[in-house]
């Protein structure tokens, strides 16, 4: 998914929560956050192994502010679910 797609179905500024899986051998992980959307982008990482651009790995990053003012940057991915709340 590329940022203006996301941004077209969760636009700045939209309260949303979003919960995220990480399968594991011990058993699933699982976080929920719910927040406005501050802002979306593709930041790389530093990924030597990513043949990609600048050899990169791109990942598309959701900035959540949470009701208490804190921050957090949540990496999407195939097991991430976001929805409108």
């Amino acid at each position: 998914m590329t940022v203006g797609e996301f941004k077209q179905q969760h636009p700045v500024g939209q309260r949303v929560r979003i919960a995220q899986m990480i399968d594991r051998r011990e058993g699933d992980w699982q976080a929920e956050v719910e927040g406005v959307i501050d802002n979306v982008e593709l930041q790389k990482t530093g990924s030597w192994y990513a043949h990609s651009k600048d050899d990169k790995l791109w990942l598309l990053r959701v900035h959540l502010r949470k009701d208490d003012g804190e921050l957090s940057i949540i990496n999407v991915d195939t097991m991430t679910n976001i929805e409108a709340v």
